[in-house]
């Protein structure tokens, strides 16, 4: 999301060298939605990627449909989303062209719409697996009773949510629950929550937390944020948004943290302000 007009603004070649650089460092896996950039980001990763020499089967894409947004890409009146299955069909075969590939690894619903219909869903989505365009497909931001809904009709392989130390709802409200019962994949937005972002109680607890805990791994804040959702039985996958290189190996690197048991607690306690119940 933040290499194209909504966030630096990457040339080609800059995409090109990020990607390499990417491989480099265990990162396999890019993760788009055709809404990215103004409906702009897949047709400028897919130019860049053309050229990249980069083996399509080295890699993983995502991508994700539904969001109907007001730009100029598009004639919407207002944003809404758009789950019917012609749309389905065509939006994941526009991510395709725009990307130049011939099928999307994972194939995700954006955002559930409150008038989304199982059947038009299925109908779309065993279409497009039959004909090889996408290879698994989840959902994105879903709480586990729509995705029961949906699976009353046709399995769903996983779900895109917000988590991180300061955005925890989903430990509480069945969705990571969800996760680990279905054997899900998990991935997580915005991973680092609002810590470099907002100053607040919270983000100075964890603060004053993070500066003991950085001494004790040998780890920077970003990498402890990540090695506390990484400890969680989901095995949650984060997307990381930036597309500085030191900070994408830094990363990776959260992968080899063991955070202790009582540490992680001290985070989440240091986040709620409050002892766990």
């Amino acid at each position: 999301m933040t290499w194209g007009q909504w966030g630096k603004q990457l040339s080609k070649s800059d995409k090109i060298e990020l990607m390499h650089h990417c491989l480099e460092v265990g990162i396999t896996t890019f993760d788009h939605a055709d809404i990215y950039g103004g409906y702009t980001n897949e047709t400028d990763f897919g130019a860049a990627f053309s050229e990249s020499e980069i083996i399509r089967e080295n890699i993983q894409l995502i991508s994700k449909c539904g969001i109907q947004y007001v730009c100029d890409a598009r004639d919407n009146r207002i944003k809404h989303y758009e789950y019917s299955k012609d749309y389905i069909i065509w939006s994941a075969e526009e991510s395709l062209r725009n990307l130049k590939m011939d099928y999307l690894d994972l194939f995700l619903l954006h955002r559930p719409s409150p008038l989304m219909l199982p059947e038009e869903i299925a109908t779309a989505i065993t279409q497009l697996k039959k004909e090889g365009k996408i290879l698994e497909f989840g959902v994105s931001n879903f709480t586990p009773a729509q995705i029961k809904m949906l699976e009353t009709i046709i399995p769903v392989t996983g779900n895109q949510v917000e988590f991180s130390l300061t955005a925890d709802k989903v430990m509480y409200d069945g969705t990571l629950d969800d996760i680990v019962a279905n054997k899900r994949l998990a991935m997580s937005w915005s991973p680092l929550g609002a810590y470099f972002g907002e100053e607040n109680e919270s983000t100075q607890r964890i603060g004053r937390v993070l500066e003991t805990l950085t001494k004790k791994y040998s780890a920077t804040e970003d990498q402890l944020l990540l090695a506390w959702i990484l400890k969680h039985p989901a095995e949650v996958h984060p997307v990381v948004g930036t597309t500085d290189k030191n900070r994408l190996a830094n990363a990776m690197k959260a992968t080899k943290i063991e955070m202790e048991l009582q540490d992680w607690f001290m985070l989440l306690e240091a986040n709620q302000g409050h002892k766990v119940p």
